[in-house]
């Protein structure tokens, strides 16, 4: 049996932590933004995001899977078909983002807004630098290589022919000691 978990629980109980994420994951995902206590957004946040990386997969058991815990089929459909395939395919997780909002006026609590991110995953201006630099470096390295082959062909030509001739000489020494030893 896995260990509780330390500290309050949303809701009071197990049943009823599990039914409020529930209902803000589907919230989330109908209106793709929501505004929230910090801690409710912050036990939320895995909890979409695993969602999200399963419904990435898109076959019929990550559907499955999901909608244990979705039970509105708009929601769900809206997550499978419209979300996912409108996010970037090359990342990798960070599917939604936390921002501080404020207080709430009544009871002073902290609120968070979290939202789907929805925008292109880019790189930074130092990584796209730095990797431009590495592929100019690479290129000028492979047209030094190109000029060195051609420059050592000439003088691959010019060894294959002096070791040409020493194995010539090398042979025609060979043939006057044979024949100076048959004399």
């Amino acid at each position: 049996m896995p260990t509780p978990k330390k500290g309050a629980r949303l809701g009071g109980s197990p049943a009823h932590q599990k039914l409020i994420l529930a209902n803000l994951a589907t919230q989330l995902i109908e209106h793709r933004a929501i505004t929230t206590t910090e801690a409710k957004a912050k036990m939320l946040q895995p909890y979409v995001e695993k969602m999200v990386t399963k419904a990435k997969r898109g076959d019929l058991h990550a559907r499955r899977t999901v909608a244990k815990r979705i039970t509105n089929k708009d929601a769900l459909y809206e997550l499978f078909d419209v979300i996912v395939p409108a996010m970037d395919a090359e990342r990798k997780g960070g599917y939604t983002r936390l921002t501080r909002v404020g207080y709430r006026k009544g009871d002073n609590a902290p609120l968070m807004r979290i939202e789907f991110v929805m925008e292109r995953l880019e790189k930074k201006a130092v990584v796209a630098a730095a990797e431009a630099t590495v592929a100019a470096a690479e290129k000028k390295a492979e047209e030094a290589k190109a000029e060195e082959a051609k420059a050592e062909e000439p003088a691959v030509e010019e060894a294959a022919a002096e070791e040409a001739a020493v194995e010539e000489a090398a042979v025609e020494a060979e043939a006057t000691e044979e024949a100076a030893e048959e004399k």
